[in-house]
């Protein structure tokens, strides 16, 4: 009976106990400044010199420091200093070796000059490569360094040093080494002078060495780069390029010592995951404390990090939105940011009403749960998530999705006015907007052009719109109708879907991948549309290599794509239909367009400041997109965040990757809220509690008397 009533007052002691049930934290990390969240995919790569995908700057933006950074208030982006003192300016140079003014023509500019100095004070991170005995020498550089060692952690000394420009230099020639694979080589060995030597050169080393030889970069020179002392040097680019300064922001461009590569090149290292694609080393605000990315990655403060203060200016709204709150405080806020692997949505969206995740996305399951959209497409919170203060971030990201045409079929190619019609009248048929409504959960907006909002370039209302596609009706872009694009096929020479001259249908063929267009409801919407001109499409769904096989050899008519903005700048849309970059050649232009005056247009805009002249440039480029119609133009997405009310200085940015830092966690409200939230609900143990001893009480009562009654007639 004692036993019992104590279990029932335990119960009843949990109920007012401070921390939940269910709580996947430890019980002491409740009132502490950590960030949880979750990721989905697991991150290939954390090597700067490799790494170029969002799920891993989701890490490497926020332990490496590049030269510059992106302001994280102002719209539209703008570049400011991170680890240097100031913006570089180009200097320009003719090829015989004058210096040149800095509006000389960029026929004129053999090559442009970035000169770059140090902010003084800034520290590495604290790693076992930079730990050293008395004297002097590294710790940990051995054929046994790695021996019984799993996890950077279990080596017990560190070290760290002050930032210097050299290992700024030693980057720039990892991203030449054949054995990493630098995404962006091919690129930067056109623009970095001596790059693409030092590349050749290596490679040839290379063939001599074993696979797992260390290649010391500082016995190889690159001619282009120039130290000029311990805190500065200098990058000679090919020509004039000014959206180098938008490079110089990315990850590709930050440092990585000599010391610490070669420390990850040791035998035995590699086998261990101890490298530095597992584990990063840089300057930043936070390192990478725990690596297992099938379950749990952590980011921890950088103990080493500098003053690094809050932002005091941003956009209209800002302030009253409470985004300046913190201006001039040191940075980072919070402590550490714990990342758990979600690969169900259903979990992760039920993790965060419970307030065990800090923020969210709005998958297809849960977004009628969260957001209302009304009749006019405006978008607001359901009254559950206000009821849970929890608040909606919005913005249109700086993405182009479309569908191209190879414009080196016979059918669909050319640009005779027959085969544009023929485009013109597949861009009026594929309704974008209720593309958007149905797959999108009305997240994006139609493009109007291959440049996205955001981006200089891009305008908005009835200077903006494709007239080929739109009217402007009482203040909006109204498709046109379906007539419209039959009277175009017609006049292409298929009238009701039919070639004019043989009498045979109009059949078109889209290859695509299984993580493209290619699940059935979208393709089934997709030929639908089609038929809605009558012309007949063909489905050719293949896995990704072979796709992009098709692409390389334009063995294709029709395909789907996507492209994200690597910088802010509207050359970094343009060029997907420049004429030299088409896919046949190599290049990004996987439509294969060759205009000769949209590529003259091309070449005098890209090296162009953002003035009126290059946005008249720009319309003019894209008046030629839309009646040409290479691509049909799709959707720019929009990103839909939730984020709890505890959570601090949230603002979308869409290609400054390193926000973790501004951030900040109201860690006594969120604990507040996960008690109200995930309250035990005890009364069934109570009622069970209850009802069981009603039922044991009565058979105690009698056993005992029994056992009374037996001892009394012995």
């Amino acid at each position: 009976m004692r036993k019992i009533i104590a279990c029932l007052s335990f119960c009843a002691c949990l109920a007012g106990c401070g921390e939940s049930w269910n709580s996947p934290y430890p019980a002491g990390n409740a009132g502490r400044d950590i960030l949880y969240t979750a990721f989905t995919d697991r991150p290939k790569h954390l090597d700067p010199a490799q790494s170029y995908t969002e799920d891993e700057a989701t890490f490497t933006g926020q332990i490496y420091e590049p030269p510059l950074q992106y302001h994280y208030l102002k719209r539209p982006y703008q570049l400011v200093p991170a680890t240097v003192e100031a913006l570089p300016q180009p200097r320009f140079f003719a090829a015989d070796g004058r210096e040149l003014p800095a509006d000389a023509p960029a026929g004129q500019i053999a090559e442009s000059v970035y000169e770059l100095r140090l902010k003084p004070g800034i520290l590495y991170q604290p790693h076992p490569a930079f730990a050293v005995g008395a004297d002097g020498q590294p710790l940990y550089l051995g054929k046994n360094a790695a021996e019984g060692r799993q996890r950077i952690a279990d080596f017990p000394h560190t070290g760290s040093r002050e930032l210097r420009a050299d290992d700024y230099l030693y980057q720039l020639k990892r991203l030449a080494h054949p054995r990493l694979h630098s995404p962006i080589y091919g690129m930067m060995a056109e623009k970095i002078v001596g790059l693409k030597e030092l590349g050749d050169r290596l490679r040839t080393v290379a063939k001599d060495l074993p696979d797992d030889a260390w290649i010391d970069l500082d016995d190889y020179p690159l001619s282009g780069v120039e130290r000029v002392d311990a805190v500065t040097w200098r990058i000679r680019i090919h020509g004039k390029y000014p959206q180098f300064a938008y490079w110089l922001a990315m990850p590709f461009f930050a440092p990585v010592p000599r010391e610490v590569d070669r420390f990850f090149a040791q035998p035995g290292m590699r086998e261990k995951n101890l490298t530095l694609d597992w584990w990063p080393v840089g300057t930043g605000p936070y390192m990478l404390t725990e690596n297992d990315p099938n379950r749990r990655m952590v980011l921890s403060r950088n103990p080493n990090f500098r003053g690094e203060t809050y932002p005091c200016e941003g956009d209209p709204g800002d302030a009253e939105a409470g985004l300046l709150a913190d201006c001039g405080k040191p940075l980072p806020f919070i402590e550490q940011a714990v990342f758990t692997r979600e690969k169900e949505a259903i979990p992760y969206w039920n993790k965060f009403l419970q307030g065990y995740y800090d923020a969210s996305g709005i998958s297809s399951d849960s977004f009628d749960q969260a957001v209302r959209v009304n009749v006019g497409g405006d978008v607001a919170l359901s009254d559950e998530m206000r009821d849970k203060g929890i608040e909606l971030l919005t913005s249109v990201r700086t993405s182009t999705f479309y569908m191209g045409f190879n414009m080196q079929d016979g059918v669909v190619g050319g640009l005779a006015e027959r085969q544009a019609k023929l485009r013109q009248a597949v861009s009026i048929a594929l309704d974008q907007e209720e593309f958007i409504s149905i797959f999108q959960n009305g997240r994006g907006i139609a493009a109007q052009g291959p440049i996205p909002p955001g981006i200089f370039g891009y305008e908005e209302g009835e200077a903006g719109i494709n007239r080929v596609v739109y009217d402007w009706i009482d203040g909006k872009a109204v498709r046109k109708p379906v007539e419209t694009a039959r009277r175009l096929l017609a006049e292409a020479g298929y009238p009701n879907g039919r070639d004019a001259r043989t009498g045979e249908p109009l059949v078109l063929n889209l290859d695509t991948t299984g993580g493209g267009m290619g699940d059935k409801s979208r393709l089934d919407w997709l030929t639908r549309q089609f038929a809605k001109i009558d012309i007949q499409l063909v489905v050719r769904t293949t896995d990704f290599n072979r796709f992009q096989e098709k692409l390389r050899k334009g063995a294709f008519q029709l395909f789907y794509l996507g492209w994200n903005a690597d910088y802010p700048d509207p050359e970094n849309f343009l060029f997907l239909l420049h004429g030299p970059e088409g896919r046949l050649q190599g290049g990004a232009n996987s439509a294969n367009y060759e205009s000769p005056e949209y590529d003259r247009l091309f070449l005098q805009m890209k090296n162009m400041e953002n003035t009126p002249e290059r946005l008249r440039i720009i319309r003019r480029m894209n008046e030629m997109l839309r009646h040409d119609a290479p691509w049909v133009f799709g959707l720019h997405p929009k990103s839909y965040t939730l984020t709890h009310r505890w959570l601090k200085n949230r603002k979308p940015n869409d290609v400054g990757n390193n926000n973790l830092k501004y951030q900040r966690i109201d860690a006594a409200d969120r604990a507040r809220a996960r008690r109200e939230w995930n309250a035990p609900v005890v009364w069934p143990v109570l009622l069970g509690g209850l009802l069981l001893a009603a039922a044991v009480i009565p058979a105690v009562l009698g056993y005992r008397r029994r056992e009374r009654a037996a001892v009394r007639k012995a």
